[in-house]
């Protein structure tokens, strides 16, 4: 009723509710594309990708709809109770034709030239990574499928429409519940979840959970975003190995994923392979002059077949510079992408990826083009040049650091970019320097740069003053790895990021029994602030008390403490 047809692009601001849902599948059925909008990301963010993607409406409820600014018809509210907005006796208007190379969403990721793109995804493509998921899987009746991914990630598509497609139940967790490992757990036990997806980096927490062997139903938990490390893999089989654990691969270029393996006990290299291609798909691993390398050889990886998107939103020039007439193709128009990843075939017929060849990453299993950073960061006022990279200076603790010029202050630059990029590409330190390290070419050597330091000066240094402080300062220590933590110390500043503030609050539950939710320690990241938050939620009555000692048998080997295995250890090695 809204003129929203083929072609056209339709905004999605909810959270993830039943009626996000609804509103895809609506917006699906009238042959539109839906593009997702974020609440949690910078309002800054959601109008470019507003005016980008030329969206002809917005659905979304009255209360959120101030994260876009300006008033209008573009707005389709969702009201509880209120009637259809037009008539839906007549079937006949919802068998609507659906061309397959239309688009069925749009998602944006980030770009090199500092502006987010827009990625089309055609109906065919996505059909065809849904069909070959229930041919690998084989979802029933039976089973029960965790939708908990954001909607701006193209794995919430099938997490979303593969149960509905096959008959399974859709089970979906609370907004915000991603995040909270032990929620995820309880969920996982009371919902009788089968089948469920982690990064690998949510993972490595998730497996941390105290009681998280007791998930039984799980049947199969697919993990995709970054790469698998072989340790995390069999730390998996070691406390849920009733399940099996899939690796996939795939960009936002093409529809979720495009190359699968199943993890098992030969995967005993540095990282697990990410298998093979999916159905009417196809790898290509090139070398120099797009030749294939052989056997054992690095080389970029191409993508081609049904699943690749149709390109970018409004930009045939960035499309047709990764987007290839595809040479080894059957049909005419056919074409691969340049992933500009690193891969190499094994002799088993598998892929093993390897890595980047540009300054794109993924950090926690999201991808960063680097220079829409480094963008952002050179338009702020004291900013004279600007670099950022990924460092991982500690094995599995990868992290944004940001190299400047200027006498710009840090955390007046991480306020600011808060304001304009997500939570995750806002860098976790920022070293100033007096100017860039270039190679003999004039260029930044990005291997000069030095390593951030995470302490804070000594004389700056204030001792926790209440129990409180005391317990989040202990946490902090270990968490950062620092000798001591003080009052007035920020978390970010020294090295805290995402991850690590979801332990922090995990922690917190533990510890004091208060359910303290996780934008509190971004909104006070200073231990005092955080700990004044604390006490007023103690204050409150969200913790509990201690559980009251009771004796217990003494007839067999008791459990021992901290301190035991670390004297029998010091014992053994010496």
């Amino acid at each position: 009723d809204r003129g929203c047809g083929s072609e056209s692009c339709v905004g999605v601001l909810l959270e993830r509710s039943c009626e996000l849902l609804v509103t895809l599948v609506g917006i699906l059925k009238a042959g539109a594309a839906y593009v997702p909008l974020d609440p949690e990301h910078p309002a800054e963010r959601l109008a470019y990708q507003e005016h980008d993607a030329r969206l002809r409406l917005v659905v979304t409820r009255r209360d959120l709809a101030g994260r876009l600014s300006g008033e209008g018809d573009r707005f389709l509210f969702l009201e509880p109770g209120a009637p259809p907005a037009g008539d839906l006796a007549d079937a006949a208007r919802l068998a609507l034709p659906i061309d397959p190379d239309s688009p069925a969403y749009v998602l944006y990721t980030s770009g090199s030239t500092g502006r987010p793109k827009g990625v089309m995804i055609s109906h065919r493509a996505i059909v065809n990574r849904l069909l070959w998921m229930q041919e690998a899987l084989r979802l029933s009746a039976a089973d029960r499928v965790l939708q908990k991914t954001p909607g701006s990630f193209d794995v919430s598509v099938w997490e979303l429409f593969w149960p509905l497609m096959t008959g399974a139940r859709l089970v979906v967790a609370r907004p915000g519940g991603h995040r909270d490992n032990a929620y995820l757990a309880r969920l996982v036990i009371e919902q009788g979840i089968t089948v469920l997806h982690f990064v690998p980096s949510m993972l490595q927490l998730f497996l941390e959970e105290p009681g998280v062997e007791t998930c039984r139903t799980l049947r199969d938990v697919v993990c995709s975003g970054e790469a698998l490390p072989a340790e995390l893999a069999r730390r998996f089989a070691a406390r849920l190995g009733h399940a099996r654990l899939h690796n996939l691969y795939g960009p936002t270029e093409a529809a979720v994923d495009v190359t699968s393996w199943v993890c098992g006990e030969g995967d005993d290299r540095s990282g697990v392979p990410i298998g093979r291609p999916i159905a009417n798909t196809r790898i290509h691993l090139l070398g120099p002059g797009l030749l294939p390398v052989p056997v054992g050889v690095p080389g970029e990886l191409f993508i081609g077949g049904v699943n690749l998107a149709r390109g970018y939103v409004g930009r045939p020039d960035l499309t047709a510079e990764r987007f290839l007439p595809d040479p080894w193709g059957g049909e005419p128009g056919e074409r691969v992408y340049r992933t500009g990843d690193l891969a190499r075939w094994r002799d088993d017929g598998a892929i093993e990826f390897l890595g980047r060849i540009d300054h794109q990453v993924k950090i926690r299993g999201l991808r960063i083009e680097l220079g829409e950073i480094e963008t952002a960061l050179s338009a702020l006022p004291g900013v004279r040049e600007a670099v950022v990279v990924a460092r991982e200076d500690k094995p599995g603790d990868r992290r944004l650091v940001a190299y400047l010029t200027g006498d710009a202050a840090a955390d007046a630059l991480r306020r600011s970019l808060r304001e304009r990029l997500p939570d995750y590409m806002v860098p976790a330190a920022f070293v100033t320097l007096a100017a860039l390290p270039l190679n003999p070419n004039g260029k930044v050597d990005r291997k000069a740069l030095p390593a951030p330091e995470w302490q804070r000066p000594q004389e700056s240094y204030r001792a926790p003053r209440t129990p409180v402080e005391e317990i989040l300062a202990g946490i902090w220590t270990e968490l950062l790895g620092l000798p001591a933590v003080g009052i007035e110390d920020d978390f970010f500043a020294l090295g805290g990021h995402s991850l690590l503030a979801i332990q922090v609050i995990s922690r917190l539950r533990s510890t004091l029994g208060i359910e303290l939710p996780l934008r509190n320690l971004f909104e006070a990241p200073m231990l005092a602030e955080l700990a004044a938050r604390v006490e007023t939620a103690l204050q409150a009555g969200a913790g509990r008390l201690a559980p009251a000692l009771v004796p217990v048998l003494r007839e067999g080997p008791l459990p021992l403490s901290f301190a035991q295995p670390r004297l029998w250890f010091i014992d053994q090695l010496e």
